[in-house]
């Protein structure tokens, strides 16, 4: 049964874990932002349209697929927000960033475990590039 004391757990839990994702989310987007006012996301969005286009992404998105294979998802979450994507352009960025992400410390949870780092790692990008190509071939 629910009680009052465990509406205030669960509330409490809540908030806790909502302040954790902003402390990662609220800087990533305002340095975003930060980038996008200044020009300098034009300038890594022009460099990287060619590789981006592959999977139907403007290049801006190259900062949100690199702050989440070496970040994490809520860190690529932050950077989404800021560039205007549509909905099979953000599933696209969904399916590969879930597929690789935060690849820096799983990979040293994955040695701990016996298994080569650098193959988990290079496995992961692999079918994150993968599955987003074939995602947006066959949607986009």
């Amino acid at each position: 049964m629910v009680t009052q004391d465990t509406f205030k757990r669960g509330f409490n839990n809540g908030i806790k874990t909502l302040l954790d994702l902003l402390k990662m989310m609220a800087p990533i987007y305002i340095g975003v932002k930060i980038l996008s006012i200044s020009g300098l996301l034009n300038v890594i969005a022009d460099f990287f349209t060619p590789f981006m286009s592959f999977f139907g992404l403007p290049g801006e998105a190259s900062l949100t697929l690199m702050i989440g294979y070496f970040s994490g998802i809520y860190a690529a979450l932050g950077t989404m927000a800021v560039i205007k994507l549509n909905a099979v352009q953000a599933t696209t960025i969904a399916i590969m960033v879930s597929i690789a992400h935060n690849l820096i410390s799983e990979s040293a949870v994955v040695k701990k475990l016996g298994v080569s780092a650098l193959a988990s790692a290079l496995a992961r990008i692999f079918f994150s590039v993968l599955f987003g190509f074939l995602y947006f071939r066959i949607f986009g």
